[in-house]
């Protein structure tokens, strides 16, 4: 059975949604399977359905599509599609396949596809590995310990070293990395990112306000106000 790639399209612009769509549509292996028109809608449509590929829009409100990329940075293969050229290193940065210019051409838009193809099958492999994971490898006092994902309460950025806490440890361990760098080896579906210096693990949260989580050992994690959004996806 051939391979079909599930697509979603975010941009807040019908008509944009409506080109995609058509070009979409000339592809025996590719589906139209969602549209989001703001960032909001995206981040919910993406933590409740699986897509291959995401198109992209830079200029929404409320979450711009840069800032969907830096709350997702587990997400299916994103191509970049917008009217505006100042955004394309942050893009790549974050991983985008490609960045296109609208309006997009059919010739424009099926590279980008071969492009997503060919990283798709390059790395399936690697993501069939990752999706199996249980453990968080890290390297501690120069010696490698595997950490149960349910076990982790918090992630705490320290700069260029991180504090995790872990609910069989009674103390944090400090290891090398940026919360960035750790994000794509967890899973995004137990743990996301409320502030600018902190992951935690949905599963130890024991009560929620607007600007604060109180965790499982009882710390009291901040709320950043572009997070809050992302938090609420996984209570609604």
């Amino acid at each position: 059975m051939a391979l079909t790639y599930r697509c979603l399209i975010i941009d807040d612009e019908s008509p944009a949604h409506k080109a995609l769509a058509s070009h979409i549509s000339k592809f025996d292996d590719l589906e139209h399977s969602g549209s989001a028109f703001n960032g909001m809608e995206a981040i919910k449509l993406l933590n409740e359905n699986t897509y291959d590929i995401i198109f992209l829009d830079i200029n929404m409100p409320v979450i711009s599509g840069v800032e969907l990329m830096e709350l997702q940075p587990k997400r299916p293969l994103t191509i970049v599609t917008t009217a505006y050229s100042d955004f394309a290193l942050s893009a790549y940065q974050n991983d985008a396949i490609d960045y296109l210019l609208k309006p997009i051409s059919f010739d424009k838009f099926s590279k980008a596809i071969e492009k997503a193809k060919i990283y798709s099958s390059g790395n399936s492999i690697k993501k069939e590995d990752i999706s199996c994971e249980k453990v968080l490898s890290i390297r501690v006092s120069g010696q490698m310990m595997n950490i149960p994902l349910t076990d982790i309460i918090y992630i705490e950025s320290l700069g260029n070293y991180m504090k995790l806490y872990s609910a069989k440890l009674n103390l944090p361990l400090i290891v090398y990395g940026s919360l960035s760098s750790i994000s794509s080896e967890i899973d995004s579906n137990n743990f996301v990112q409320v502030h600018r210096s902190f992951i935690v693990n949905v599963a130890k949260i024991t009560s929620v306000t607007f600007k604060s989580l109180t965790m499982s050992n009882n710390e009291i994690i901040p709320v950043g106000r572009k997070y809050q959004i992302l938090l609420d996806s996984f209570f609604r």
